[in-house]
């Protein structure tokens, strides 16, 4: 079998979706814009060959690479990235070379656009955010009148929470519309009154779940990266409700053999015309591993290897490891531009063997990381909260 893996560098921990294929006999075939000498010696292992390109957003290097890889290695059975920010050009390398297994170029629409995503929402009958795609300051200004403010506006087609707002007044809405890129679309939607809950996990080649799991997001991202807020997640098992719904969502898309990360609301209160408090409420779907270091969390909270498990599902179609919950696993990022009341060194010495990792992160995921994070365990929910509040405490 030859996979060739975009990007196998970055983020850092992602060569390990490369080793565990290569442990399995697999052929993995890197292609980074960093040079071999720079992608580290965990990447290089990593991989049975590399091509290096200037950059990943030349599609004229990256075909020559592929081309190249198919004289010397043959059939090409899976491009992978398990990045948002590839996932366009892994499809249309797909479609380049007629590569099936995986989403081509014509599918991308429905998986990288909010709009097409909450159409998908719809046809599995969950309910979502009454939306539009406003094309004058106008359309923004009734559709806020109309559902009430605030409400959120933010890229149709985009990574992370990056250029999310909320907007709470007419003079808001005209100010992001006199600022924003004229060529950017942008979907606003009315404000959903709850927090997250993902549905994470790998699938077979018949879209059934070989294993999933859940983060559940206290505060947004939104406000993480806007206002400069904590971060705080937990890892959690998947109500039925919440796997009930992302199984609905699989059925949509092409998700054969691939690693998923849906996104929900969970209703604080209730809202007329989304469901009552507690009710699941769709917000966007992602066709990748989730980000950051939720696939150690996964593991931690499993005792299992989800990169194992993604390996497996495209070498052997099954699992072959632990997917039963068993502890429960916080990010708690801090963020550099606030006090708090406990260094470093208290925590270290407070909770010892419970911190499972401890961080600086790297600046351009730091607005919805932390600047400094750790990766803590606890055996009760009670011993998860109190982790929370003494590390997040304020001066």
């Amino acid at each position: 079998m030859n996979v060739i893996f975009i990007s196998p560098h970055f983020p850092r921990h992602f060569y390990q979706f490369c080793k565990r294929l290569k442990e399995r006999g697999v052929t993995v075939l890197g292609i980074g814009d960093a040079p071999w000498e720079a992608i580290g010696e965990n990447c290089q292992n990593s991989l049975s060959d590399f091509r290096y390109v200037t950059s990943l957003q030349d599609y004229e290097q990256v075909y020559r690479a592929v081309a190249d890889y198919v004289f010397h290695y043959g059939r090409i059975d899976y491009v992978e990235s398990e990045n948002e920010y590839w996932l366009e050009l892994d499809a249309r390398l797909r479609t380049d070379f007629n590569i099936a297994t995986g989403p081509k170029l014509e599918d991308m629409a429905a998986m990288n656009r909010k709009s097409r995503m909450k159409e998908a929402y719809a046809r599995a009958g969950i309910p979502t955010a009454r939306w539009t795609l406003p094309q004058t300051e106008q359309d923004a200004l009734d559709f806020a009148h109309k559902v009430g403010y605030p409400v959120i506006v933010k890229p149709d087609k985009g990574v992370g929470a990056s250029n999310t707002y909320k907007l709470k007044t007419d003079e808001d809405v005209s100010a992001f519309w006199a600022a924003k890129p004229a060529d950017v679309p942008f979907i606003e939607e009315e404000l959903v009154p709850g927090h997250v809950e993902t549905f994470d996990g790998i699938t077979d080649s018949r879209k059934n779940v070989l294993f999933c799991a859940s983060q559940c997001l206290p505060v947004s991202l939104m406000d993480a990266v806007n206002h400069d807020e904590d971060v705080v997640s937990y890892c959690q098992a998947p109500g039925d409700d919440l796997r009930s719904a992302g199984e609905k969502i699989l059925k949509e898309f092409d998700t054969r053999n691939k690693f998923f990360h849906f996104e929900f609301f969970r209703l604080d209160v209730a809202k007329k015309g989304l469901g009552k408090k507690g009710d699941i409420v769709g917000l966007e779907v992602n066709m990748r591993a989730p980000g950051g270091y939720i696939p150690d969390k996964m593991n931690y909270a499993y005792d299992t290897d989800v990169y194992t498990i993604w390996a497996d599902s495209l070498i052997h179609d099954k699992c072959f490891l632990n997917s039963t919950f068993r502890h429960y696993i916080t990010h708690v990022g801090r963020k550099d531009s606030i006090a708090y009341a406990h260094a470093p060194e208290e925590i270290r010495a407070k909770y010892g063997p419970q911190i499972l990792r401890e961080q600086t992160v790297d600046a351009v995921l730091a607005g919805e990381m932390g600047n400094h994070a750790f990766l803590m365990r606890a055996d009760t929910l009670d011993e998860r909260d109190e982790q929370v509040r003494f590390i997040l405490e304020r001066q």
